[in-house]
């Protein structure tokens, strides 16, 4: 900005450093909104496109995440901070920095409802609590339930833009520490005669959308609706997402994603919390059938995401970190997609951010030909069924392993666990024949109507 003599006015002057050129235009590139197509934007005589594509080799080297905890479950009395830390120095100790203190440049960690006394520092206290130096700045980010992806892109921008070359993202929640409050105004300067104090609930007052005047699940309702998705279907769903947790962890298929948490015994012990707590595979159609919808339609307790607690965290690092710290890659991002939606219906907003990705991944991926696995955050059955009908996916490639329903949805969280999933399925089940890189999909609604989605590659 500069101030013209003799006027009260600035003028904006733009100037382009022949460094950047040697980024591959990441001015250009790294500017990465999300539109239906690529967007110019006018500053003066220079113009920005705008585009998801990754231009620069960005690697992820540590995904893990805690075990989720049932709402008031093992987890109630451990802050989203310490949940975070715990999934952040398993994913450091994974991506064998021989010195993340100094190595790390930046935390960005997600995080919905306030829940602790330190939530106001939160990604700052993970950063200093999980060893690292008190140089590295750090960012709490709500992108509400697409927090955890959010954190990822961020992170990407940053290492494209040349800032960092490490970066810490993840993302946390403890709902069961969701504060039930006063508002201050009513505390602290009192209340008309007769009125008394309102207790209000934090968690519930975040699951409504005041904008659109929508509880979240009267939005599955919207989508039910407008697909024509019944009961009888989002019940079987709901049992497909159980059933397949069940499977997979009899499996051992999240062992290598999962950080076991340490917690206090009443006899003042400790024990270690190895296994997600909120997945319920006993659950049958019959016993689903019976329970009362919430809203007089399709949504009930049963196929909707579980309210529970925990914390996930994956390390980005850029190409030239991989080499200078001899990093062993896990999986490469390869692009992303944001996007916004109708807030009344949005739980619909997974479709479009799935499709801007994969359109600015090179080669424009098919989500049906190059696309070997999608994992859809499970907000509600019937959103996630409204998902997959407009996306025409095939349930052999949609999350396989079940999801929120059956594990559960710290909403901050979720992001990083599906992230971390995704990411050890990708180094531990690499394609065998024909050197054929494997591409998984990643993505999640988000209250108030947006999108998120991820695109990783094998390597």
């Amino acid at each position: 900005f500069e101030k013209r003599p003799g006027s009260h006015q600035t003028s904006r002057r733009i100037i382009i450093i022949d460094h950047f050129h040697s980024l591959h235009h990441s001015l250009i590139h790294s500017f990465s909104l999300s539109r239906p197509n690529h967007t110019t934007i006018q500053f003066n005589s220079i113009q920005f496109i705008m585009s998801a594509s990754i231009s620069k080799n960005i690697f992820i080297v540590g995904a893990k995440r805690t075990p989720f905890g049932a709402f008031g479950g093992s987890f109630k009395a451990l802050s989203a901070t310490d949940l975070g830390v715990t999934a952040t120095k398993a994913a450091l100790q994974e991506a064998n920095l021989l010195d993340p203190e100094t190595v790390v440049d930046h935390v960005y960690f997600g995080n919905v409802i306030p829940s602790s006394k330190d939530a106001a520092y939160l990604a700052r206290h993970v950063g200093l609590k999980s060893g690292l130096s008190q140089e590295t700045p750090a960012l709490t980010i709500n992108r509400l339930c697409g927090s955890g992806f959010e954190t990822v892109v961020q992170g990407a921008n940053s290492i494209r833009l040349g800032d960092a070359d490490v970066v810490v993202c993840g993302g946390t929640e403890n709902m069961s520490m969701a504060p039930l409050q006063v508002n201050g105004k009513d505390a602290r300067w009192g209340v008309g005669l007769g009125k008394g104090l309102h207790l209000g609930d934090a968690l519930w007052d975040g699951l409504t959308d005041a904008y659109a005047k929508t509880p979240m699940g009267v939005t599955a309702e919207n989508l039910a609706k407008q697909y024509n998705i019944t009961r009888e279907e989002c019940d079987e769903y709901a049992i497909r997402s159980q059933q397949l947790w069940q499977k997979a962890h009899e499996a051992g298929v999240f062992e290598a994603e999962l950080a076991p948490v340490e917690i206090k015994t009443r006899k003042g012990g400790s024990k270690l919390v190895s296994v997600d707590e909120h997945p319920r595979p006993d659950s049958t159609l019959e016993s689903l059938a019976k329970l009362k919808p919430v809203f007089d339609g399709v949504v009930t307790a049963a196929n909707a995401s579980g309210i529970c607690d925990g914390a996930g965290t994956v390390i980005l690092a850029s190409e030239e970190a991989v080499s200078k710290h001899n990093l062993k890659p896990l999986a490469r991002l390869v692009s992303y997609g944001i996007t916004g939606c109708d807030p009344t219906i949005m739980g619909i907003g997974p479709v479009q951010a799935i499709q801007q990705a994969l359109q600015k991944a090179p080669g424009n991926l098919n989500l049906h030909t190059d696309v070997d696995r999608i994992e859809i955050n499970e907000a509600f059955a019937a959103q996630t069924l409204a998902c997959m009908k407009e996306l025409e996916l095939s349930d052999d490639k949609t999350n396989i392993h079940g999801g929120a329903i059956s594990l559960g949805h710290p909403l901050g969280a979720s992001g990083s666990r599906i992230t971390a999933h995704l990411v050890q399925d990708l180094a531990n089940n690499k394609e065998e024949s024909n050197n054929k890189k494997k591409i998984h999909v990643g993505a999640a609604c988000i209250g108030g109507g947006q999108g998120i989605a991820i695109v990783l590659e094998s390597v």
